[in-house]
């Protein structure tokens, strides 16, 4: 018998059970030992002092850790970072420990608890018109279709109606699950057209798809102007897709008057201008604290908050590196528990790594989207609907492992 000895990573409680259920144990022995099996660094950004040091006391106490900025004790500064780390088993302590705590310790457990409810499982099934999307089951599949004469990936469809009908129906029949119509472009430098120019271009498409018995499946309108979705909406369209992400004043009452699926997406600047020198104290953070403002400002607008779907904005206003981060780090913006939309395809970051032409940024999209389903992402906004959908299907074989 050939005795070895080596790493073994687990990501989560199923596959911690799973592990420890192949050693043997029995079945209360997998639940008392799978909490500890999992490891959890948590962030938690300005927190009072005060409270700071209590939570680091009780994590100590309980065989954790959590570090403090130095001067949290003995400086004027009366908040503090605070960087969580410890097993499952700690945290479930360490969160029955801050319910018996005063300050606002308790309602610190809850979002403890939360976040790790949140990476541990998928967001809630999203449920509209006669559409379910199950997360728990696969990554879905978002085909994009550019009604511009501008686009930055040459795939413009501005023309005959009927010749884009066509092009949809081919998404549909290779995978795609929900067809995204745009009448402006977004790529660096484009300069924004009028309400009018863009209800004439996306209007007619929309109305034309959506009476199509073979292409039932939902539309999403790619659009910031208010006016376009909501006559988009009218027309047939049932997600808004908002690159400005509910910032432009009304758009956010039309999604909740409506009812409909919204994405948010993160952008630094605008088209025309994200592109120059785009700065950030730390991407994935500045985007998840952006992301907190606007699902409150949502939700406080009458947004049903399991209608919201997150986009970190792969390319608007990030260089290569930004994106590259985001990517990688994909995994942390589960902790919000809501759907993540991944939109890489054929974007610059791509072109820069291999140098090729948007034309030719097919495998570098893949590659990019096979690593963003493992960390996460639920759809995937792609413009070569055939060879992505294959894609993902090996990818989402791959993830679901974790959970089988």
């Amino acid at each position: 018998m050939i005795r070895m000895m080596r790493l073994r990573t687990i990501d989560d409680m199923g596959e911690a059970k799973k592990e420890i259920e192949r050693i043997g144990a029995g079945k209360k022995g997998i639940e008392i030992m799978a909490p500890k099996a999992v490891y959890r660094t948590i962030k938690i950004d300005s927190l009072d002092n005060r409270m700071a040091n209590i939570i680091k006391q009780e994590m100590l106490s309980i065989g954790g850790e959590a570090a403090l900025s130095k001067d949290s004790l003995m400086s004027d500064s009366k908040i503090t970072d605070v960087l969580l780390m410890g097993t499952m088993k700690q945290y479930q302590i360490l969160m029955k420990k801050l319910r018996e705590q005063s300050f606002n310790l308790p309602n610190i457990a809850d979002e403890i608890k939360n976040i790790l409810e949140n990476i541990d499982n998928f967001p809630a099934t999203l449920k509209f018109k006669n559409y379910s999307f199950d997360w728990s089951r696969r990554t879905y599949i978002m085909g994009i279709l550019n009604i511009t004469p501008d686009s930055f990936s040459g795939d413009g469809l501005l023309g005959n109606t009927e010749d884009i009908v066509e092009i949809a129906r081919n998404m549909v029949r290779n995978g795609a699950d929900i067809i995204d119509i745009g009448g402006e472009s977004t790529r660096p430098g484009a300069e924004p057209v009028s309400i009018d120019e863009e209800l004439n271009r996306v209007i007619p498409v929309i109305k034309r798809i959506s009476k199509i018995k073979d292409l039932d499946i939902p539309i999403s309108i790619d659009t910031y102007k208010p006016e376009v979705a909501k006559k988009a909406i009218k027309s047939g369209a049932s997600i808004v897709n908002d690159i400005n992400g509910l910032r432009s004043e009304g758009m956010a009452e039309i999604v909740a008057k409506e009812d409909v699926p919204v994405v948010i997406m993160h952008m630094q600047g605008t088209p025309k201008d994200m592109q120059r020198n785009p700065t950030y104290d730390s991407v994935v953070e500045d985007i998840m604290k952006f992301f907190k403002r606007q699902i409150d400002y949502a939700v406080d607008m009458g947004v049903d908050r399991n209608r919201i779907i997150l986009d970190p904005g792969i390319g608007f206003g990030k260089t290569t590196e930004h994106n590259l981060e985001i990517i990688n780090r994909l995994s942390e913006f589960k902790s919000m528990g809501l759907p993540i939309l991944l939109g890489p395809s054929r974007k610059s970051f791509i072109g820069n790594i291999l140098n090729l032409p948007v034309t030719e940024r097919l495998e570098g999209t893949i590659a990019a989207i096979t690593v963003g389903i493992i960390n996460g992402a639920n759809i995937v906004r792609v413009h070569d609907v055939k060879e992505i959908s294959r894609a993902a299907r090996i990818a989402d074989a791959i993830k679901m492992t974790r959970y089988s």
